[in-house]
């Protein structure tokens, strides 16, 4: 996995942060679970045991269960034979920039069938602050300002625009990939460029302070800054095939008791116990067989 901005990042085996080299033309997001599947699988890794966090499905969508404390990771699979690029996004925040999350920013480049855990806020080339799940007043969102959104993780992926090879020809003439013609579609690639690197994250308001603090009371869960590691990303190159994702996975979380009383995990109810077999069911005399027998 690379981190993609033009030309250098890796994680842990060599994760790809993606530059905002959007790419034209038009396209579907994808929001079928066909889809997600075809392109990459997200689970939600506990650190702590390494397994995958059970996933709840509750009126359409997807919930984790976290503990407060935990150290958790994001772990991508890329399904198919080419390179994907997969913005991230925790609490509505990108975790390669810090900027409120949008599709036109910079994300994690996976290789061919490659699976990668994403695991802290990108700090920079070398380093990151954990995930760590914590009450929504000492989230990263709540503490710069944005309580709005914590508790959901988002993933939009983009397929690579791979070119074909340009026709033999006897006359030197331009192969087609090259040709700058398409203006419109130029266009289009540096305004997505020029929207990533304008999006600087909100200032902390007035209005957000007293948002933080009812949503404190129901001690929602979040993500926090947590302690700096290593981890090695390297810049690489990506274009992207369209404007707008193939596929966008959403998976949302809270604490365990949380979603119980917002029925999303339903109640665990005993079953009654079977009765204690009977030596003497009924009393009486023994009955004739069925007749005939």
């Amino acid at each position: 996995m690379t981190k993609t901005d033009g030309a250098k990042t890796s994680l842990r085996r060599r994760t790809v942060l993606a530059a905002v080299a959007a790419a034209m033309g038009l396209t579907v997001v994808g929001s079928a679970e066909a889809a997600a599947s075809a392109l990459v699988d997200v689970q939600i890794i506990d650190r702590d045991t390494g397994r995958a966090a059970q996933v709840w499905r509750h009126a359409g969508r997807l919930y984790v269960a976290g503990r407060p404390g935990a150290l958790y990771g994001v772990r991508v699979t890329n399904n198919t034979p080419g390179r994907v690029l997969a913005v991230m996004s925790v609490d509505g925040v990108n975790i390669l920039t810090g900027q409120t999350a949008g599709y036109g920013q910079r994300g994690y480049v996976f290789g061919p069938y490659e699976t990668n855990d994403v695991s802290g806020w990108r700090k920079s080339d070398s380093e990151i602050a954990a995930f760590t799940f914590a009450p929504l007043s000492r989230s990263y969102a709540a503490r710069t300002g944005r309580p709005n959104d914590v508790g959901v993780i988002g993933v939009a992926v983009f397929e690579e625009r791979v070119y074909a090879p340009p026709p033999l020809a006897v006359a030197p003439v331009a192969p087609e990939w090259s040709s700058p013609s398409n203006q419109e579609d130029a266009g289009q690639a540096q305004a997505l460029i020029v929207q990533g690197a304008r999006a600087p994250a909100p200032p902390p308001s007035a209005n957000a302070a007293p948002s933080a603090q009812a949503m404190h009371r129901s001690e929602k869960l979040g993500t926090g800054h947590g302690r700096r590691e290593w981890s090695p990303a390297t810049v690489v190159p990506f274009e992207r095939a369209t404007t707008y994702p193939r596929f966008v996975q959403q998976i949302e979380y809270d604490s365990y008791e949380n979603l119980v009383a917002r029925g999303v995990i339903p109640r665990y109810r005993p079953r009654p116990a079977p009765p204690h077999p009977r030596p003497f069911p009924q009393d009486g005399y023994v009955p004739d067989p069925p007749y005939g027998q």
